[in-house]
């Protein structure tokens, strides 16, 4: 009698179940969980190499530079720091067009979807002059031309391996963004959201555009903080 109980009572009577989620946006935070192991092992096999490695590349001599800077100034981590606060503005503008999208707003998600693109676009601009600047000082894969923290030639390639690597992955992640942020600006002007009743789609583009801007956070701080 007691097993029969058991196996037929409901334990959960709070109202709504915790475990009642979309099914598409639990397919976007599986996938978003396993692009984080992808970006974690990339900055842990970073990190192992960076803190093993005599002399490393000292990120105030490294990023220097800012676009249309006179000849001899010198600003370190200026560029970097604006794109930083760009991705973060689109950010902000992302979560206000989901805001937009359950209030129904159609206007209020196309506004804040095309700040979002334009926010995305800049940083993929930026980082396009700052890899194009690196090449011209001869910075590739399997060439480093800057100097140690204690003033000797660097010789190890490691860091501009691993920098244009998992930028260029995470600006992939980027640009990825984008599209899919231009595909739903097309969606919603096309009122494909507002026929459907919901603008669940434009909640689930915002999930990966945070991920991005958070693994951002991350990529700042190993290669132009440390």
């Amino acid at each position: 009698m007691a097993s029969t109980t058991t196996a037929t009572t409901k334990w959960w009577s709070g109202g709504k179940s915790p475990f009642n989620v979309e099914y598409g946006k639990l397919m976007m935070w599986y996938f978003l969980m396993s692009d984080a192991f992808t970006f974690g092992a990339f900055l842990i096999a970073y990190g192992t190499t960076r803190f093993s490695t005599n002399g490393w590349p000292d990120p105030n001599e490294v990023f220097k530079s800012f676009p249309f800077a006179p000849e001899g100034v010198h600003a370190p981590l200026v560029f970097v720091s604006i794109m930083t606060f760009i991705l973060i503005i689109s950010s902000v503008t992302m979560v206000l067009a989901v805001h937009a999208g359950h209030n129904m707003d159609r206007k209020g998600v196309v506004r804040n979807l095309i700040l979002t693109i334009i926010g995305g676009a800049a940083f993929l601009g930026c980082q396009a002059w700052e890899w194009t600047h690196l090449y011209h000082e001869g910075a590739w894969w399997g060439s480093n031309p800057f100097l140690n923290h204690d003033g000797s030639v660097a010789i190890s390639t490691n860091f501009t391996n691993f920098f244009f690597t998992i930028t260029g992955f995470h600006g992939f992640h980027v640009l990825s963004g984008v599209v899919i942020n231009i595909i739903m600006l097309i969606m919603t002007l096309n009122g494909v959201f507002d026929r459907r009743g919901h603008y669940l789609m434009i909640e689930k583009a915002g999930l990966y555009w945070h991920f991005v801007d958070l693994v951002w956070v991350f990529v700042f701080t190993c290669f132009y903080l440390i």
